[in-house]
């Protein structure tokens, strides 16, 4: 089944899979000194995360049960699976450091592009004030102030999503999400 046909050209998965794409590899270098078994490609992974984000999903379970069950996760993804511990391990442990600065300037890139607006964008519950009045102008020094409260929202973000793995490592311990009737059997006598 080819998954291509069913996402529109516009879509927003495949501005993040572009965007993505665009980043200049020694981006990852550092992360992947090579060695060991095979990985997932740490730009497959960084597409995953970021278009999770912008769906509003921040849990590696949620993020892992999105790829097996969501055409738009699927196509991002290349159709490998990467479990919630490999996602996990990905952005706390590998990519910390370059992950948020990586989704703040794909989020800056989707606003500036008209994808997202930036007024309307939640990263903690509250919304980044705006004004768009043609009769209004911008201060350098503005765009500078709104630029580094957007980078300390997604810095609350990432301490957010940080938290809520913990709380849910302790709920889940280390097995996946169950899907729908994965807890009982179907036997003959029940059908």
């Amino acid at each position: 089944m080819d998954l291509e046909e069913d996402i529109s050209q516009n879509h927003l998965v495949r501005v993040v899979n572009a965007a993505v794409n665009r980043l200049d590899d020694t981006i990852f270098d550092a992360a992947y000194p090579g060695g060991g078994r095979d990985s997932y490609h740490p730009k497959m992974l960084t597409k995953v995360i970021i278009y999770a984000y912008t769906q509003r999903i921040y849990s590696s379970w949620q993020i892992a049960k999105a790829i097996r069950e969501n055409i738009m996760f699927m196509w991002v993804a290349g159709r490998q699976r990467p479990d919630f511990r490999t996602i996990n391990r990905f952005r706390s442990e590998r990519m910390k450091a370059v992950l948020e600065t990586v989704f703040t300037a794909v989020l800056q890139f989707l606003a500036e592009e008209d994808y997202v607006q930036l007024e309307h964008y939640f990263v903690d519950a509250t919304k980044i004030e705006a004004n768009a009045n043609r009769y209004t102008f911008v201060w350098g020094k503005a765009v500078v102030k709104h630029k580094a409260k957007l980078q300390e929202k997604v810095q609350t973000l990432f301490a957010t999503i940080e938290e809520t793995e913990k709380q849910e490592e302790r709920a889940h311990g280390g097995g996946d999400l169950y899907e729908l009737g994965e807890t009982s059997k179907i036997t003959s006598e029940k059908l």
